[in-house]
């Protein structure tokens, strides 16, 4: 970390006074001290709330500062909701690089230049980011595609700035409430993301995998990667033309069914989520467009596919299964299945655990069912359960900041969208369907030729494995006789060192409390017996 870089965050740190979001009783001494003689600490006010001071703050650091503001707003499991609403309203406003810059990674990743890979490409940028900007281009074939490039040097500052948090996160943890926080845990969990973003392969390998899954329902379309033209740091795709899902006005002039597009968008991320396993975990405003050609049945268009996230099968059916359970106001069932799951610790008492949440959805319920969120549902319950130690996984953080995106899209497009009336018969068939007949039938669809194949090995596998079995019987046999011996001479052992023990402490007397000149000449028989079964005794192995 640079000593220049260094105090600009202390310049911005005490600028916008982020010394008050700090637990300044808990903190250690030294600590204390040194942010009481912060200079802009004496000459700066804090006016603004928490929330709007370290809002403007990451603004202030820059594109990773901004990243992660941007993905610390979905912890509200961690967060006051004032602060995670605040820190929602961070954009990229950061300024492009080059055309000419851009150009140049594009050839040197591809090894060609631009005049032979694509029939045009446009030095202006469409759109940039903190991580990647984006140009327009033709391929000599006559297909508009986007080309993804990212930004240069950004790996390094990224470095440099995660150093920062690191350090800042380890500071943080020295406080008292620094445990529950986990801002060391949370810092990496930031790492792991933005590294991951800087793979322009991992992003297209995700976009081709939801392609793949989504193309034949026809409700959601994702861009076409072409691979000839990508690499870690290129990603080449179709360019899409649509609306985007914020332009209310647009959507509104070209006649769109609203309640088919807010119900559409429920159905994609539930089906994303259950059946395929992969869900698009970063759906917000700016990454959702509209293809409004066809009015009364419009269709999503999702690009940046850099996050995802996904759910094991048992995720998946604890998680559908608690869904139900809520709507049903069984707060036991919920409860137990959070202690079954391995959500909470195994001696969580249920029934403590079900009073808290009860006392959690009661207010929530007593709203009319269309009010209800599904996403703060699950970001209360995950509050909740962090007060009997339940540690909230990343997958299921991914799938409660796009639950939240989801529902705050629907609601805007259709404000009376009930998402229970949408959600629930899907919840209910998809559970049947783990336990059911057509459960197995798929199984044996699925795993029947394997087992037919692996069939005709099975006698000797059988034999093979008994065999195993009995030679680890004979070997465990014969370490258990090891163990006995080994005890038993230790045992003998012990008991030796005792007599000898006795014995010399007997000799010692024995020697100690005898006149010099009876030693020889003064001793009956029985002390000579005396001493002389000591001194056996000593001498014996």
């Amino acid at each position: 970390m640079s000593l220049l870089r260094a105090l600009r965050i202390l310049w911005v740190f005490g600028r916008y006074r982020l010394d008050t979001l700090l637990p300044r009783e808990s903190m250690p001494l030294l600590v204390r001290v040194f942010i009481f003689c912060l200079p802009l600490r004496w000459l700066s006010s804090a006016r603004a709330n928490e929330g709007r001071r370290l809002r403007l703050a990451l603004e202030h650091l820059g594109p990773v500062f901004i990243k992660f503001g941007q993905i610390l707003s979905t912890r509200r499991d961690l967060l006051p909701a004032d602060m995670a609403d605040e820190l929602a309203f961070l954009q990229d406003r950061v300024a492009p690089f080059p055309g000419a810059s851009a150009q140049a990674i594009v050839e040197a990743q591809l090894g060609q230049s631009v005049d032979e890979l694509f029939a045009r490409f446009d030095l202006e940028p469409l759109a940039s980011a903190s991580i990647a900007q984006v140009h327009s281009a033709l391929l000599f074939d006559g297909q508009e595609v986007v080309v993804k490039v990212i930004r240069p040097g950004i790996e390094r500052t990224i470095r440099k700035d995660l150093g920062v948090m690191k350090l800042l996160a380890r500071l943080l943890r020295l406080s008292a409430d620094g445990k529950r926080l986990r801002p060391l845990e949370v810092v990496e969990e930031f790492e792991r993301t933005i590294i991951d973003e800087l793979d322009l392969l991992r992003e297209g390998a995700n976009a081709a995998t939801l392609r793949r899954n989504t193309l034949a329902d026809g409700e959601l379309y994702i861009p076409l990667v072409h691979w000839q033209y990508t690499r870690k740091q290129v990603l080449v795709l179709e360019r899409i033309y649509g609306t985007p899902i914020s332009d209310i006005a647009a959507l509104s002039a070209a006649q769109i069914d609203f309640k088919v597009l807010a119900e559409r968008g429920v159905r994609i991320f539930f089906t994303q989520v259950f059946r395929d396993s992969f869900f698009h975990a970063d759906m917000h405003p700016g990454n959702v467009f509209v293809d409004t050609s066809i009015p009364a049945e419009p269709k999503y268009i999702g690009i940046d596919c850099g996050i995802v996230g996904s759910l094991s099968q048992e995720d998946q059916n604890y998680l559908a299964q608690n869904l139900l359970a809520f709507f049903n106001r069984d707060y036991h069932l919920v409860a137990q299945l959070h202690v079954e799951s391995g959500w909470v610790p195994a001696t969580t008492r249920v029934n403590e655990f079900e009073a808290a949440i009860r006392s959690v959805c009661e207010p929530i319920f007593e709203r009319p069912i269309s009010e209800i969120s599904f996403g703060l549902l699950l970001v209360r319950l995950f509050q909740t359960a962090r007060r009997f130690d339940m540690t909230v996984q990343p997958q299921l953080v991914l799938l409660q900041k796009t639950l939240l995106n989801i529902e705050g899209l629907g609601r805007q497009l259709y404000p009376q969208l009930d998402l229970w009336q949408t959600a629930k018969p899907f919840l209910e068939t998809w559970v049947k369907e783990q336990v059911g007949p057509k459960r197995l039938l798929k199984a044996i669809a699925q795993h029947g030729p394997g087992w037919l194949a692996k069939a005709p090995l099975m006698p000797d596998l059988v034999h093979d494995a008994l065999v195993q079995l009995r030679r680890l019987g004979a070997t465990e046999e014969r370490q258990q006789s090891q163990i006995t011996a080994l005890l038993s001479v230790q045992r003998r052992q012990g008991r030796a060192a005792v007599r000898r023990l006795i014995a010399l402490l007997v000799l010692v007397a024995g020697l100690w409390f005898t006149p010099l000149e009876l030693l020889f000449s003064g001793l009956s028989v029985g002390q000579w017996l005396l001493l002389a079964s000591a001194a056996l005794a000593l001498l014996w192995p």
